[in-house]
């Protein structure tokens, strides 16, 4: 048997108290965008259901998991194995982690890190925060047609409603989740250890240690400092492995040790974050408490995040266009909330991001590396280039989509198509190269459906409503299918890039109807040059065609283009 490992020496205490200066925060990512509705993950008690999987993964000769592994494991199909990948890909914190770095076809063979699964699986079990009660909830019910025969189970868990009410006062803010989330590293922290320790010879809590690379994995949960970790080991942040050696193996340390000095880290965390939503509290009382009627909303509501680790926000376009372009956004995520016929251009690389409870609108997105989750739209036109995209309570939305991965379809949804990239702009190529998307690869119409209530919604469902899976969406008609040209010339004027064309290959059927339609429109234009019609009979032509012009720019949504030209 091997000597018992001595606890790791620093020129800090690890049992005094931290300093102040200290404040750690959740990540985000996994909790936004690394939670599946799949039943089977959500585990009544994650440990142990999870300790002998870490042992019989530990066992293999390889330190990685692939897809037959993981499918057999926790008895799923090889879909929804090959989906916890792609998914925990798009959420790790190390970039350099061969499941970030592989090709999409390479996914399934090169596997997960055994410890970041771990972790993955284990937030499976977190519930997320529910919207706050509105003072006339009658009211808002109100706004949200009933049209579907889940609305009255899922009404009450979905803030849909409330999203279209005028406000988001009365919506989880982001210091809400965060205290939630970190409430939620605090309840389980000592389970989380616990699965990523190393037994070692000896009695009671020193039988549990802690190697240093145990301890990075942690940051696919934590991060420490306002502006985040990227880039800085996590272990350079603790007083157990700072100053360790790096020519020699960091010495493990008790798991003990570690959870008395994180506890007291989160506890001081959470009092910071109360105190500072105590005080926009505060500001906000001392303010107009009126609700600001959507009308009234204009380009002026979009908001800058004051942390690189927050998302930028823009919110409550109404009836305008906006643009915003990678010169300008410093941010590696964007939120798009609440905004409501109007014409939303987003051409930058991201990591992320998030479309919210947007309706009659169309919104392009340039490329987004890691993913982009859309959710409670009603009769938008979302354009996509990413790597993956889940579409969550959704009715009447148009997807035009270029992604390397399975699109996701979870929730209520209603009346959804969805169609092949449509657009370009100049550095639209630049930008995918930037963050890793594949052009040759579209995954666009392989979407996978999954069921109707998310198990991490906190209140329970009548049996058998969790059982129904979502309506899947349809194609796009390619008779239907038209280009997506207009990017403003007052926002493309100021970029020089080398896109002239889509990237993304067209399928036959619509790269057929495409050129039939082009085919078509000329020889119409010139039927039209050259018919000998008198005066009065051109004017009356002239007069019809822009009546169905018109008819069809409200039909297609297309009249929301128009908006662009506020801005020229």
């Amino acid at each position: 048997m091997s000597n018992p490992i001595e606890p790791a020496t620093s020129t800090s205490d690890p049992n005094s108290a931290p300093s102040p200066t200290i404040l750690l925060h959740p990540r985000r990512e996994p909790f936004e965008h690394g939670l599946l509705p799949i039943q089977k993950l959500v585990f009544t008690d994650p440990v142990q259901a999870l300790t002998p999987l870490k042992q019989r993964f530990s066992s293999s000769s390889t330190p990685r998991v692939g897809l037959a592994v993981l499918s057999d494991a926790l008895h799923i199909s090889t879909d929804h194995a090959r989906l916890i990948l792609e998914t925990l890909s798009s959420v790790l914190h190390s970039e350099s982690d061969p499941l970030v770095t592989a090709s999409p076809d390479d996914v399934d063979s090169v596997g997960a890190d055994l410890r970041d699964l771990i972790l993955f699986l284990y937030i499976q079990s977190y519930k997320r925060l529910l919207p706050r009660s509105h003072k006339d909830f009658a009211a808002v019910a109100d706004v949200w047609p009933s049209t579907s025969a889940f609305d009255g189970f899922l009404s009450a868990l979905s803030p849909l409603q409330l999203v279209r009410s005028n406000t988001r006062r009365f919506m989880p803010s982001q210091a809400d989740e965060e205290a939630h989330q970190l409430s939620y590293l605090q309840k389980h922290l000592a389970n989380i250890l616990s699965l990523l320790s190393e037994p070692v010879e000896g009695e009671g809590e020193e039988s549990m240690v802690l190697t240093m690379e145990g301890f990075e994995h942690l940051g696919f949960l934590i991060q420490f400092g306002d502006k985040g970790s990227e880039g800085v080991p996590l272990s350079q942040a603790s007083p157990f492995f700072a100053n360790s050696d790096p020519d020699m193996p960091a010495v493990p340390v008790p798991s003990s040790q570690v959870h008395d000095w994180l506890l007291e880290i989160i506890a001081s965390s959470l009092e910071h974050v109360s105190e500072k939503n105590s005080a926009k509290e505060s500001d906000s009382a001392s303010s107009s408490d009126q609700d600001v009627a959507m009308d009234d909303a204009s380009p002026s509501s979009a908001k800058a995040s004051q942390s690189a680790r927050s998302p930028f926000f823009i919110e409550g376009i109404s009836k305008s266009s906006y643009v915003k372009q990678a010169s300008n956004l410093n941010n590696s995520s964007v939120k798009v909330i609440n905004c409501h016929d109007s014409v939303v251009y987003v051409l930058a690389p991201l990591r992320y991001a998030t479309i919210y409870g947007c309706s009659d609108a169309t919104i392009v997105l340039g490329a987004v590396g890691k993913a982009v989750r859309v959710e409670h739209c009603e009769r938008v036109h979302v354009i996509i280039a990413s790597k993956r995209v889940c579409i969550v309570n959704c009715r009447e939305c148009l997807f035009y989509l270029g992604v390397n991965q399975r699109p996701l379809i979870v929730g209520d949804n209603h009346k959804l198509q969805v169609a092949p990239y449509n657009t370009f702009y100049s550095q639209l190529e630049e930008h995918m190269t930037e963050v890793g998307i594949v052009a040759t690869i579209n995954r666009w119409d392989e979407h996978l459906a999954l069921g109707v209530v998310d198990p991490h919604d906190s209140l329970s469902h009548p049996a058998g409503v969790a059982d129904a899976q979502t309506e899947p969406a349809t194609r796009l008609d390619p008779d239907q299918f038209t280009n997506f040209w207009y990017i403003p010339k007052w926002f493309e004027g100021e970029l020089t890039g080398s896109t002239r064309n889509n990237p993304f290959p067209l399928p036959d059927p619509y790269f057929t109807s495409q050129q039939r339609n082009q085919k078509n429109l000329g020889e119409i234009q010139q039927i039209l040059r050259e018919a000998p019609l008198e005066e009065n009979r051109k004017r009356e032509l002239s007069c019809a065609l822009h009546v169905y012009f018109k008819d069809w720019l409200y039909a297609s949504g297309n009249i929301r283009q128009l908006y662009c030209l506020q801005g020229e």
